[in-house]
Parts: C-alpha cells; structure tokens; sequence
C-alpha cells in the first residue's frame, strides 16, 4: 500500500521526495515488534537431569568377635550335662597297654594319710583317713580334744554295697570302714604314675577325690582292679563309681587300657538323671 502511494505521488524537490521515503521507513519499523518466543514455540530441549550421586550407606555397624578362649581339656561347654563332661574328659585319655608294676611299693606315694598336700583337706591340721570319715559318715562322735578330727564313731551308707555299715573306731572294728583308693596305687603306677613327681604321687594318694569309705570286705575284693575287672555289687552306684575313676586319671594325666574304656563307657550308659548332682561335683581339671 504505501509503494503505490509513493509511486502516485509527485514532489516538489527531490529532498522533500526524499524526507518522505525516511519518514515511511521509520513507521514500518515502528508497527513491526519483535515476536518474543512463547513457551510453546521455543525449540525446547529438556535440559539434562543433574546426574545422581547416591549418598553413601551408613557402614553395617561392626560385630565384635567374641575373644577365643582355649578349651581347657576337660572342660566342658557351658550347657553341657555332667554326663556329657564325664565323657568328654574319657575320650581325651590316652589308650595303651599297661606298663610292667616293676618298681611300685606303696611308699612311692609318700606317707600314708598325710597333711602334707596341696590336695583338698591339706594342711587343716587333720590326717587324711579321718578328713574322708568326717566327710562320709553321719551321726559321728569324735575323739575329745581333737578339734572334732577323730571319728570315734559313725554310720556309714556305703556306695559299694548299699547298706548301712555301723563304725566303731578300735583295733578289732576300725576295719569294717576303709578307705578305698578309687583310682588303686597299683594300677595308677602301672598306668603313668611312676612318672610322676613324689609330691603328686603323695597328692594322688591323699587326694579326696580318689577317696571314698567304704565296706571293709568289698574294697578287700576290689584290691587293684580297674573298672575292666571290677564294679561294685551296688549296681546304682557304677555309673558314679566309674565317672570317679575317669576324674582322677584325667586330673593326674593317668591312661587306661582299651578294655577299661570300654567298661567305662558301658556303665557311663547307665546313668540317669538321679546322677547328675554327684556327677556336676566331680572336679575335672
């Protein structure tokens, strides 16, 4: 529209023509505004997402190891039952022959009954036989002036035969209650302790847990047997008799022979529940 007007129209100078022209260019600019883009009209690309750094977990929290302590032989684990203890402490002696008795005399393990030990009862001022009669016998009277360490007299339940055994200490009666060697000096020596020190063969021989009272006549019978040749006639008491003999010799590092392991074993098949309280008060060290 505005060329034809500019070509329809005549001047009258040249400038004036001119002026004309400037001013119209000026207009058109002026009508003409710049498009801003709109939203829709962008060439959008989404910008990049910010690359994920995950945050680090938190560590598991660290459990500490429990610190390794070495069984000791013959101890058992906590929640094990005496019996199983007892069994443990026998599959850890040693099986072999027995040695040859050569060299054994009862003074191999030192004096008879003494206080001189490092044993239990040691060193209380009271000989040994009379610590095992205090211990066992019931209803005692003692000897006066002697600190109640002489039993004069007493009743004792014997293990070996179960009956009640009457004690009257003197020359013709002390006999019917002696004091058996559970574990025999005989068979120990022939089974390890002739090497052995003097002051713990005389620990063994004085050492309560190898003692018992007993009837006088069975532990005549018994003399040095293991438990391979005998038991005692009360048979409620082998399991206990037995797991005696498997504390002392692992306590003194003693041996057994195979076929005393398995008469061992075979009354340890014997214990019941009624057990247990003696067995739990075997030391095994």
């Amino acid at each position: 529209m505005v060329s034809s007007m500019l070509a329809n129209r005549r001047f009258r100078s040249p400038l004036q023509g001119l002026a004309l022209l400037i001013g119209t260019a000026t207009i058109l600019s002026g009508c003409t505004a710049p498009i801003d883009p709109t939203p829709e009209s962008q060439s959008h690309s989404p910008a990049p997402a910010p690359a994920f750094t995950p945050e680090p977990a938190e560590p598991a929290p660290e459990i500490p190891e429990a610190p390794h302590t070495p069984d000791s032989p013959g101890t058992p684990a906590p929640g094990t039952s005496p019996i199983d203890g007892i069994r443990s402490a026998l599959n850890q002696l040693e099986i072999k022959g027995r040695a040859p008795k050569t060299g054994y005399a009862r003074d191999e393990f030192g004096q008879r009954w003494s206080d001189d030990v490092s044993a239990e009862f040691g060193h209380n001022g009271c000989d040994t036989r009379n610590d095992i009669l205090n211990r066992d016998l019931i209803n005692k009277e003692y000897k006066p002036n002697t600190r109640d360490c002489v039993v004069v007299s007493g009743q004792l339940l014997d293990p070996y035969t179960g009956t009640m055994i009457e004690f009257q200490r003197g020359r013709d009666t002390s006999s019917a209650v002696q004091i058996d060697h559970v574990v025999a000096l005989s068979d120990a020596w022939q089974k390890g302790a002739q090497q052995l020190s003097p002051e713990v063969r005389q620990d063994f021989a004085n050492d309560p847990l190898n003692l018992l009272a007993v009837d006088g006549p069975a532990n005549q019978q018994k003399r040095d047997s293991d438990a391979a040749s005998w038991v005692p006639a009360n048979k409620p008491f082998r399991c206990q008799y037995v797991a005696r003999q498997v504390a002392v010799k692992h306590k003194y590092h003693l041996w057994i022979t195979q076929a005393e392991y398995d008469a061992i074993d075979r009354w340890l098949s014997t214990c019941t529940t009624e057990d247990e309280p003696a067995l739990a008060a075997l030391t095994l060290n």
